[in-house]
């Protein structure tokens, strides 16, 4: 049971009753002591009134409503493609208003910094030029592309939306995990789940002042057009269409942002202008919102064989006669090889130190550092730097001697192809699962929509791993997610 100190608030009868703390661990709801985190006290007492029973019917009406919104993901395996509805938890993550400015200001700094990396890169790189950050290191990134050095977008911005990944270590500090550049996913789980707990348990929120969701939408919407010389403008997002694993996002987006929901071969170029097919003929779209990923976006300049984007695509968007939110050549700013260099990034550009700290990563392309990681394989873990959704990824703890002999060979085959980090201990939070509550692990991702200015939605979505002792979130490999409240000034 949870333990609590001489005078505290006392044993839980309800739903924490029985609820063990993991040791070591920064638990997101309960103090070290067993006592309910001074935020959250309200919210403990009202969720614990509630009985097991009561609980599981909550849990079952909230999955019901889901399944009802079509909210899924793909899997995709050897047996073939599953929709699944993606797992919601209806706990609660709580952060502070207070512990949200300092994430927020971090966030921003970091995106800023990584924008104007960006626009070095593909411009005078003056970076490499003052060896802030290894040339060939930088060049060498599968998400490089030489061919798209010194095109400008429309708007002079190229990071449109990030997922940065946040984890909070045993002390509390939030550390960054990860940038997601290019394509980040999961916001609109965020929104559903928001709805979803709304629907489930009004009560929760009619005792507690939470900061909104549910603006998303419009404030991408507006950021996006802000960019745009012309007042009025066409906006579509661009899908791969419904065998992707996030199809259900795109649709969702669409409806939410007022866009139209387009597949390649819905979109043509002519004169360096891009169009949609409509049944009244062609009509220009100023901007794409574009969920495929770089190498399949042009046959003309990437993948000939892809199906998925738009032939003359690269050339509209060098004439600056469209917006592609992200830009092109984003990847190499997330590719995982880059991440050790963020920091000096900053200080670079900003003349500013980090304020939010990372992860200490070690580069496999690094002799010593290579060497370090072949003789900890079982204490650290190895993630392909282009990998994601959890693939790719050796945890060294847990590997088998095959599996580790197998990473072995490939990081000497391809030292860039890999980094390593020492295991984390990610915070935990309570989780209804088997019919009683358990501790489970989550992470953080938060969204950062830049136009003209930047804003920083107040929450994100909160990943847990539903696997017990899993430290894996994604929801390719059993992950769920959570509602993710920031307070409003307490």
């Amino acid at each position: 049971m949870v333990q609590y100190d001489e005078g505290s608030v006392g044993q839980l009868s309800g739903i924490f009753s029985e609820y063990r703390l993991l040791e070591n661990t920064y638990d997101e709801l309960f103090e070290s002591s067993g006592c309910p985190r001074a935020v959250v006290e309200d919210l403990i007492y009202s969720l614990d009134s509630v009985s097991p029973d009561q609980f599981e019917s909550y849990q079952e009406i909230a999955n019901y409503i889901l399944r009802k919104n079509g909210t899924t993901f793909t899997v995709y395996s050897e047996q073939g493609n599953m929709d699944k509805i993606f797992p919601f938890d209806l706990i609660p993550r709580v952060i502070s208003a207070k512990e949200w400015q300092k994430i927020e200001r971090g966030l921003i700094q970091r995106v800023n910094a990584l924008n104007i990396f960006l626009t070095d890169i593909y411009g005078e790189q003056r970076i490499l030029k003052e060896k802030v950050i290894p040339l060939e290191h930088v060049l060498a990134s599968a998400g490089y592309f030489e061919s798209l050095r010194h095109i400008h977008p429309l708007g002079d911005t190229r990071i449109n939306v990030a997922g940065i990944d946040l984890i909070r270590r045993c002390d509390g500090e939030f550390l960054v995990l990860e940038d997601n550049l290019r394509v980040p996913s999961g916001v609109s789980y965020v929104l559903e789940n928001r709805l979803t707990l709304k629907n489930t348990l009004p009560r929760v929120f009619q005792q507690n002042k939470i900061r909104s969701v549910d603006d998303y939408p419009t404030k991408f919407i507006e950021a996006l057009r802000s960019l745009h010389p012309q007042q009025e403008n066409m906006a579509v997002i661009l899908t791969p269409g419904p065998y992707n694993s996030a199809y259900f996002e795109h649709g969702f987006l669409a409806r939410k942002m007022g866009c139209h929901l387009a597949e390649g071969n819905d979109l043509c170029v002519e004169q360096d202008k891009v169009f949609i097919k409509t049944t009244r003929g062609l009509k220009q779209v100023d901007i794409i919102y574009s969920r495929v990923n770089d190498e399949w976006l042009d046959p003309e300049v990437f993948r000939k064989d892809s199906l998925l984007g738009v032939k003359g695509l690269v050339k509209a968007y060098a004439a600056r006669n469209v917006i592609l939110a992200n830009a092109l050549g984003n990847g190499v700013a997330d590719d995982k090889a880059i991440y050790p260099f963020v920091p000096a990034m900053i200080r670079y550009y900003l003349n500013e130190e980090p304020i939010l700290s990372q992860v200490e990563t070690y580069l496999a392309s690094d002799a010593k550092q290579r060497e370090y990681i072949l003789k900890n394989l079982d204490q650290l873990v190895v993630k392909t730097v282009d990998a994601a959704g959890g693939y790719g990824m050796l945890f060294g703890p847990s590997a088998s001697s095959v599996e580790k002999k197998e990473f072995e060979e490939k990081i000497k085959k391809n030292p860039r192809a890999y980094i390593a980090q020492p295991i984390m201990e990610l915070s935990t939070c309570p989780t209804w699962t088997d019919k009683e509550m358990k501790p489970r692990r989550v992470d953080l991702r938060p969204y950062i929509v830049r136009g003209k200015e930047t804003w920083v939605l107040p929450g994100g979505l909160s990943r847990v791993a539903l696997v017990e002792g899993s430290y894996v979130v994604n929801s390719s490999q059993g992950g769920g997610s959570k509602d993710t409240w920031v307070l409003m000034d307490e």
